[in-house]
């Protein structure tokens, strides 16, 4: 690690004859995210390892099956002022409670700026890993494994809906709906903007994909404060579903309509409304039951439980 972020691991394909004479050559061709002469200033750098950890030499030839190692890095990372709270933490685990804002892990404009890579960079555990994300606008509860060889058996609790999750959200209140509610539909993706989703129309005749419970807790005037429990897992399932019975969770950016691109600054006065606040499951490893409760609360004055 290089200030809490892994090194990226890129394998050189065998090829009978090859038709990068360097390794700066086959970079500069296959990962033209960067320019020809930004790589060979990594390299330069020291930023491009061997298998054995050494720095590659500015020439160094392309040897088909080895493996090479770099950093992502940003030239410029917008500073998110929010810090994540350590929930709890043993020898196996790791939970954490992120704030609104920051992302679980790097990708599209932030390395650093997020909270695997924070928490890297604050442990030195370069095996930590999150068991399951939550949306970058989102606070609450992550769970993080610390050891490389439980990560699958952690996964698995998610992957096979063992983990039971409990969310918050405040949205407008319909006195015509009765609650407690479920909905379930099909989640894709919109083609009209990748980075929002949309539920299925009934004439694609999908079988449905995602499920969640919906109760009401408290209502004031036109707000109401929501239990969301999912049982399912689908990209931005929460905010769909809510929106799709005409609940649109306030301080959404994406639905029903889009506020700010993914790209665009974050109006950091204008948090999304919507808290993982409990996670409860068996340890795969130890057999002990775990149960974890949030500490950050909506912007809501009233009952919270």
């Amino acid at each position: 690690m290089r200030a809490g972020v892994s090194a990226s691991c890129l394998a050189l394909p065998r090829m009978r004859e090859s038709p990068w004479p360097t390794v700066l050559d086959h970079l500069a061709e296959r990962l033209p995210a960067l320019s020809r002469q930004a790589w060979a200033e990594r390299i330069c750098a020291g930023s491009v390892l061997d298998e054995a950890g050494q720095a590659l030499a500015p020439d160094a030839p392309y040897v088909g099956g080895s493996r090479i190692y770099y950093w992502r890095e940003l030239p410029q990372e917008d500073p998110i002022p929010m810090q994540a709270r350590i929930v709890f933490e043993d020898e196996l685990l790791l939970v954490a409670d992120k704030p609104h804002f920051l992302p679980v892990t790097p990708g599209g404009r932030f390395v650093r700026e997020t909270l695997l890579v924070r928490l890297k960079e604050q442990l030195g555990c370069a095996d930590l890993s999150p068991l399951h994300r939550i949306d970058r606008e989102t606070a609450g509860l992550v769970v993080l494994c610390k050891r490389a060889q439980d990560r699958n058996a952690y996964q698995d609790l998610f992957r096979q809906r063992q983990v039971r999750k409990v969310y918050q959200a405040i949205a407008s209140w319909r006195a015509d709906l009765s609650f407690p509610l479920s909905r379930q539909s099909h989640i894709l993706e919109d083609e009209q903007a990748f980075y929002r989703m949309r539920e299925a129309r009934s004439e694609e005749n999908l079988t449905p994909n995602s499920h969640t419970r919906i109760d009401l807790l408290e209502h004031r005037g036109e707000r109401a404060l929501y239990r969301l429990e999912p049982t399912s897992g689908k990209r931005h399932q929460l905010r769909v579903h809510m929106n799709a019975l005409g609940l649109p969770i306030e301080g959404d950016q994406f639905y029903p309509v889009v506020r700010r691109g993914p790209d665009e600054r974050e109006d950091f006065q204008s948090p999304l409304q919507l808290l993982a606040r409990c996670l409860a499951f068996k340890d795969p490893v130890n057999g002990q039951a775990r149960a974890f409760e949030s500490g950050l609360r909506l912007n809501w004055v009233g009952r919270v439980g």
